[in-house]
Protein backbone atom coordinates (compact mmCIF):
# COMPACT_ATOMS: atom_id res chain seq x y z
CA UNK A 1 0.00 0.00 0.00
CA UNK A 2 1.35 3.64 -1.22
CA UNK A 3 1.35 6.30 1.29
CA UNK A 4 -1.64 7.96 -1.49
CA UNK A 5 -3.53 4.88 -0.52
CA UNK A 6 -2.87 5.31 2.99
CA UNK A 7 -4.04 8.49 3.41
CA UNK A 8 -7.71 7.40 1.37
CA UNK A 9 -7.98 4.50 3.88
CA UNK A 10 -7.17 6.65 7.13
CA UNK A 11 -9.39 9.72 5.44
CA UNK A 12 -12.29 7.14 5.36
CA UNK A 13 -11.99 5.88 9.13
CA UNK A 14 -11.81 9.66 9.89
CA UNK A 15 -8.25 9.22 11.69
CA UNK A 16 -5.11 11.57 11.44
CA UNK A 17 -2.43 9.57 10.37
CA UNK A 18 -0.20 8.71 13.64
CA UNK A 19 3.29 10.05 14.52
CA UNK A 20 4.19 6.22 15.55
CA UNK A 21 2.82 2.88 15.29
CA UNK A 22 1.79 3.01 19.36
CA UNK A 23 -0.50 0.49 21.02
CA UNK A 24 -2.62 3.54 21.55
CA UNK A 25 -2.65 4.63 17.57
CA UNK A 26 -3.71 1.02 17.28
CA UNK A 27 -6.73 1.20 19.44
CA UNK A 28 -8.02 4.26 18.33
CA UNK A 29 -7.46 2.75 14.13
CA UNK A 30 -9.16 -0.64 15.51
CA UNK A 31 -12.20 1.22 17.07
CA UNK A 32 -12.41 3.56 14.23
CA UNK A 33 -12.26 0.54 11.29
CA UNK A 34 -15.43 -1.35 13.39
CA UNK A 35 -17.71 2.08 13.54
CA UNK A 36 -16.97 2.81 9.73
CA UNK A 37 -16.51 -0.03 7.49
CA UNK A 38 -18.92 -2.56 7.74
CA UNK A 39 -18.98 -6.49 8.24
CA UNK A 40 -21.30 -7.83 5.29
CA UNK A 41 -21.40 -10.32 2.75
CA UNK A 42 -23.22 -9.15 -0.26
CA UNK A 43 -20.67 -9.78 -2.15
CA UNK A 44 -21.51 -13.53 -1.75
CA UNK A 45 -25.20 -12.76 -2.96
CA UNK A 46 -24.34 -10.31 -5.84
CA UNK A 47 -22.17 -12.12 -7.32
CA UNK A 48 -19.42 -10.66 -6.99
CA UNK A 49 -15.84 -11.45 -7.49
CA UNK A 50 -13.87 -11.86 -3.99
CA UNK A 51 -10.27 -11.47 -4.58
CA UNK A 52 -7.53 -11.91 -1.44
CA UNK A 53 -4.79 -9.25 -3.32
CA UNK A 54 -4.51 -6.42 -1.29
CA UNK A 55 -5.04 -3.67 -4.23
CA UNK A 56 -8.27 -5.15 -4.96
CA UNK A 57 -9.41 -5.12 -0.99
CA UNK A 58 -8.26 -1.42 -0.27
CA UNK A 59 -10.49 -0.44 -3.87
CA UNK A 60 -13.78 -2.36 -2.66
CA UNK A 61 -12.99 -0.60 1.09
CA UNK A 62 -11.99 2.65 0.23
CA UNK A 63 -12.89 3.40 -3.33
CA UNK A 64 -16.36 1.65 -3.37
CA UNK A 65 -16.64 2.57 0.58
CA UNK A 66 -18.16 -1.17 1.00
CA UNK A 67 -17.50 -3.58 4.21
CA UNK A 68 -16.43 -7.33 4.01
CA UNK A 69 -16.12 -10.60 5.91
CA UNK A 70 -13.19 -11.53 7.54
CA UNK A 71 -10.88 -12.15 5.09
CA UNK A 72 -11.48 -9.04 3.20
CA UNK A 73 -11.40 -6.57 6.50
CA UNK A 74 -8.52 -8.29 8.40
CA UNK A 75 -6.62 -8.35 5.04
CA UNK A 76 -7.21 -4.95 4.60
CA UNK A 77 -7.01 -3.25 7.42
CA UNK A 78 -3.43 -5.46 8.34
CA UNK A 79 -2.10 -3.63 4.74
CA UNK A 80 -3.15 -0.38 6.15
CA UNK A 81 -0.96 -0.88 9.59
CA UNK A 82 1.79 -2.44 7.63
CA UNK A 83 2.22 0.88 5.92
CA UNK A 84 2.03 2.56 9.44
CA UNK A 85 4.77 1.07 10.37
CA UNK A 86 3.24 -1.64 12.87
CA UNK A 87 4.24 -5.12 12.53
CA UNK A 88 1.67 -7.26 11.57
CA UNK A 89 1.22 -11.26 10.79
CA UNK A 90 -1.68 -12.31 9.18
CA UNK A 91 -2.80 -15.56 11.48
CA UNK A 92 -5.76 -18.22 10.61
CA UNK A 93 -8.51 -19.15 13.23
CA UNK A 94 -10.95 -21.81 13.27
CA UNK A 95 -14.34 -20.77 14.20
CA UNK A 96 -16.20 -22.64 16.90
CA UNK A 97 -19.60 -23.45 15.98
CA UNK A 98 -22.66 -26.19 17.41
CA UNK A 99 -21.74 -28.18 19.80
CA UNK A 100 -17.76 -26.91 20.47
CA UNK A 101 -17.21 -27.75 17.40
CA UNK A 102 -14.15 -25.95 15.33
CA UNK A 103 -14.91 -24.85 11.34
CA UNK A 104 -12.64 -25.51 8.63
CA UNK A 105 -9.30 -24.74 8.45
CA UNK A 106 -8.16 -21.20 7.21
CA UNK A 107 -12.38 -20.16 8.62
CA UNK A 108 -10.75 -17.05 10.05
CA UNK A 109 -8.29 -14.37 9.38
CA UNK A 110 -7.12 -12.34 12.29
CA UNK A 111 -4.16 -9.96 12.94
CA UNK A 112 -1.03 -10.15 15.30
CA UNK A 113 0.17 -6.56 15.61
CA UNK A 114 3.44 -5.67 17.50
CA UNK A 115 3.71 -2.06 18.64
CA UNK A 116 6.73 0.41 18.82
CA UNK A 117 6.22 0.15 22.44
CA UNK A 118 6.50 -2.94 23.26
CA UNK A 119 3.13 -4.60 23.11
CA UNK A 120 1.84 -7.79 20.95
CA UNK A 121 -1.87 -7.43 20.11
CA UNK A 122 -5.08 -9.54 18.41
CA UNK A 123 -6.21 -7.39 16.30
CA UNK A 124 -9.58 -8.61 14.42
CA UNK A 125 -12.24 -5.93 12.74
CA UNK A 126 -13.73 -8.74 10.96
CA UNK A 127 -15.86 -11.24 13.10
CA UNK A 128 -19.14 -9.33 13.54
CA UNK A 129 -19.73 -8.55 16.81
CA UNK A 130 -16.73 -8.67 18.42
CA UNK A 131 -14.14 -6.83 20.77
CA UNK A 132 -14.09 -3.21 20.32
CA UNK A 133 -10.20 -2.60 21.02
CA UNK A 134 -7.38 -5.10 20.25
CA UNK A 135 -6.87 -7.51 23.05
CA UNK A 136 -3.18 -8.45 24.97
CA UNK A 137 -2.34 -11.14 23.27
CA UNK A 138 0.13 -12.29 25.75
CA UNK A 139 -2.08 -11.83 28.90
CA UNK A 140 -4.09 -14.86 30.20
CA UNK A 141 -6.58 -13.48 32.29
CA UNK A 142 -9.95 -11.53 31.75
CA UNK A 143 -9.77 -8.39 29.21
CA UNK A 144 -12.74 -6.10 30.28
CA UNK A 145 -13.90 -4.26 27.02
CA UNK A 146 -17.16 -2.49 25.65
CA UNK A 147 -17.83 -5.92 23.54
CA UNK A 148 -17.44 -8.53 26.48
CA UNK A 149 -14.69 -9.47 28.64
CA UNK A 150 -12.21 -11.72 26.62
CA UNK A 151 -9.81 -13.79 27.74
CA UNK A 152 -7.05 -15.48 25.16
CA UNK A 153 -5.91 -19.12 26.78
CA UNK A 154 -3.63 -21.98 25.33
CA UNK A 155 -5.85 -24.36 23.06
CA UNK A 156 -7.08 -27.57 25.10
CA UNK A 157 -7.79 -30.43 22.64
CA UNK A 158 -10.85 -30.02 20.01
CA UNK A 159 -13.23 -32.59 19.26
CA UNK A 160 -10.83 -35.40 17.88
CA UNK A 161 -9.31 -35.18 21.21
CA UNK A 162 -6.26 -33.89 19.52
CA UNK A 163 -4.38 -31.25 21.06
CA UNK A 164 -3.76 -27.77 19.91
CA UNK A 165 -0.23 -27.41 19.47
CA UNK A 166 2.92 -27.51 21.74
CA UNK A 167 5.02 -29.99 21.07
CA UNK A 168 8.95 -29.15 21.34
CA UNK A 169 9.06 -26.51 18.95
CA UNK A 170 6.36 -26.01 17.66
CA UNK A 171 3.74 -22.97 18.88
CA UNK A 172 0.35 -23.38 20.70
CA UNK A 173 -2.52 -22.50 19.33
CA UNK A 174 -5.18 -20.35 20.94
CA UNK A 175 -8.87 -19.59 22.41
CA UNK A 176 -10.38 -16.64 21.98
CA UNK A 177 -13.23 -16.35 24.55
CA UNK A 178 -15.95 -14.44 24.71
CA UNK A 179 -18.01 -14.05 28.09
CA UNK A 180 -16.70 -17.25 29.03
CA UNK A 181 -17.86 -18.77 25.57
CA UNK A 182 -14.80 -19.90 23.56
CA UNK A 183 -14.85 -17.93 19.65
CA UNK A 184 -12.51 -19.03 17.63
CA UNK A 185 -9.21 -21.29 17.84
CA UNK A 186 -6.29 -19.44 16.76
CA UNK A 187 -3.19 -20.10 15.22
CA UNK A 188 -0.03 -18.77 15.88
CA UNK A 189 2.15 -19.53 12.40
CA UNK A 190 2.03 -16.17 10.05
CA UNK A 191 0.32 -17.00 7.01
CA UNK A 192 0.29 -15.27 3.94
CA UNK A 193 -3.26 -13.58 2.24
CA UNK A 194 -3.38 -16.15 -0.43
CA UNK A 195 -3.49 -18.98 1.81
CA UNK A 196 -6.83 -18.42 2.49
CA UNK A 197 -8.30 -18.45 -0.59
CA UNK A 198 -9.98 -21.75 0.33
CA UNK A 199 -11.79 -20.91 3.34
CA UNK A 200 -12.62 -17.53 1.22
CA UNK A 201 -13.79 -19.94 -1.10
CA UNK A 202 -15.49 -22.10 1.05
CA UNK A 203 -18.12 -19.36 2.53
CA UNK A 204 -18.75 -17.64 -0.41
CA UNK A 205 -20.05 -21.30 -2.04
CA UNK A 206 -20.64 -23.75 0.14
CA UNK A 207 -24.51 -24.17 1.05
CA UNK A 208 -23.26 -25.39 4.94
CA UNK A 209 -21.80 -21.75 5.00
CA UNK A 210 -23.99 -19.42 7.25
CA UNK A 211 -22.56 -16.42 4.38
CA UNK A 212 -24.41 -18.87 1.85
CA UNK A 213 -27.66 -18.68 3.89
CA UNK A 214 -28.39 -14.90 5.20
CA UNK A 215 -27.42 -11.17 4.69
CA UNK A 216 -25.61 -9.45 7.18
CA UNK A 217 -24.38 -6.06 7.51
CA UNK A 218 -23.36 -4.60 10.76
CA UNK A 219 -21.08 -1.77 12.00
CA UNK A 220 -20.59 -0.43 15.84
CA UNK A 221 -21.91 2.95 16.47
CA UNK A 222 -20.70 6.33 18.19
CA UNK A 223 -22.17 5.07 21.55
CA UNK A 224 -20.82 2.08 21.82
CA UNK A 225 -23.74 0.11 20.41
CA UNK A 226 -24.39 -1.69 17.42
CA UNK A 227 -26.81 -1.86 13.96
CA UNK A 228 -27.49 -4.78 11.91
CA UNK A 229 -29.32 -5.07 8.93
CA UNK A 230 -30.27 -8.63 7.62
CA UNK A 231 -32.17 -9.55 5.28
CA UNK A 232 -35.19 -6.60 5.91
CA UNK A 233 -34.76 -7.37 9.56
CA UNK A 234 -32.98 -3.95 11.44
CA UNK A 235 -31.76 -4.64 14.90
CA UNK A 236 -30.28 -1.25 17.24
CA UNK A 237 -28.08 -2.75 20.12
CA UNK A 238 -27.96 -0.54 22.74
CA UNK A 239 -24.72 0.01 24.42
CA UNK A 240 -26.09 -2.30 27.34
CA UNK A 241 -26.94 -4.87 24.83
CA UNK A 242 -31.02 -4.03 24.63
CA UNK A 243 -32.54 -4.92 21.21
CA UNK A 244 -35.14 -3.38 18.96
CA UNK A 245 -36.11 -5.14 16.10
CA UNK A 246 -38.05 -4.71 13.29
CA UNK A 247 -39.25 -5.62 9.75
CA UNK A 248 -38.48 -3.10 6.81
CA UNK A 249 -41.39 -2.67 5.21
CA UNK A 250 -40.27 -1.51 1.48
CA UNK A 251 -37.53 -1.51 -0.81
CA UNK A 252 -37.18 1.73 -0.12
CA UNK A 253 -36.54 2.06 3.49
CA UNK A 254 -33.66 -1.02 2.97
CA UNK A 255 -31.76 1.33 0.32
CA UNK A 256 -32.10 3.62 2.87
CA UNK A 257 -30.57 2.05 5.36
CA UNK A 258 -27.47 0.98 3.43
CA UNK A 259 -27.35 4.57 1.98
CA UNK A 260 -27.59 6.66 5.11
CA UNK A 261 -26.45 3.93 8.20
CA UNK A 262 -23.92 1.83 6.09
CA UNK A 263 -22.55 4.11 3.24
CA UNK A 264 -23.94 1.54 0.73
CA UNK A 265 -25.10 2.62 -2.75
CA UNK A 266 -27.38 0.04 -3.85
CA UNK A 267 -29.92 0.32 -7.19
CA UNK A 268 -31.81 -3.10 -5.75
CA UNK A 269 -32.35 -4.51 -2.37
CA UNK A 270 -29.62 -7.75 -2.16
CA UNK A 271 -31.35 -11.22 -1.73
CA UNK A 272 -30.19 -14.38 -0.30
CA UNK A 273 -28.48 -16.48 -3.05
CA UNK A 274 -26.09 -15.42 -6.08
CA UNK A 275 -27.88 -13.97 -9.41
CA UNK A 276 -29.30 -16.92 -11.32
CA UNK A 277 -26.58 -19.00 -13.32
CA UNK A 278 -23.45 -17.61 -11.05
CA UNK A 279 -21.85 -18.27 -8.19
CA UNK A 280 -19.01 -15.78 -6.49
CA UNK A 281 -15.52 -16.45 -7.33
CA UNK A 282 -12.44 -15.88 -4.95
CA UNK A 283 -9.42 -14.81 -6.93
CA UNK A 284 -10.66 -15.73 -10.30
CA UNK A 285 -13.50 -14.27 -12.62
CA UNK A 286 -16.86 -15.97 -11.73
CA UNK A 287 -18.33 -19.17 -13.65
CA UNK A 288 -21.05 -19.85 -14.69
CA UNK A 289 -22.98 -22.82 -12.48
CA UNK A 290 -24.37 -25.60 -14.28
CA UNK A 291 -27.75 -24.79 -15.63
CA UNK A 292 -30.62 -26.40 -13.20
CA UNK A 293 -30.25 -28.48 -11.52
CA UNK A 294 -22.04 -18.25 8.26
CA UNK A 295 -21.90 -12.45 12.41
CA UNK A 296 -24.85 -10.12 14.17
Amino acid sequence: MNSAQADAYLRRLGVAHPALPTAEALRELHLAHLRTVPFENLSVHLGEEIVLEEERLVDKLVGARRGGFCYELNGAFGALLTALGFDVDLLAGRVYGDEGRLGIPYDHLALRVRTVDGGEWLADVGFGAHSHYPLKLGERGGQPDPGGTFRIAAAGPDQAGARGGGGQGEAVDLDVVRDGAPQYRLETRPRALGDFASGAWWHSTSPLSHFTRSLVCSRITEDGGRITLSGRKWTVTAPDGTREVRELDSDEEVLAVYRERFGIERATVPAVGVPAGEVPAVGVPAVKAPAAGRGE
